[in-house]
């Protein structure tokens, strides 16, 4: 299941941030500076998927901005789903800004 879902930057702000369950905003703030600090730390060499406390973390790259889903150990569908929707999301961003 998915816990949570952030938009950061490069400097670490982060742009947009949902929740799906209930956590309080002093820890969300907590929670948000340790996951940046792991994804932006990471080359790009690296796999995608990152272990976090009780979740995972699977992020992706684009451009200037780190797409980061927060989901259960024990969800493996999900990890895939997950990846490989953000894949496809990038490439369509990339196609119409091509266009354009």
């Amino acid at each position: 299941m998915i816990k949570f879902f952030l938009m950061v930057n490069k400097q670490g702000q982060t742009r947009l941030s949902k929740y799906y369950e209930n956590v309080e905003i002093h820890q969300r703030t907590t929670l948000e500076a340790d996951v940046i600090k792991k994804c932006i730390s990471r080359t790009k060499d690296q796999c995608c998927f990152v272990e976090y406390k009780d979740f995972k973390l699977v992020y992706r790259q684009y451009a200037a901005l780190f797409i980061v889903v927060g989901i259960d150990d024990t969800e493996e569908k999900c990890k895939y789903m997950c990846s490989h929707s953000l894949n496809e999301q990038a490439s369509h961003s990339l196609n119409e800004q091509a266009l354009r």
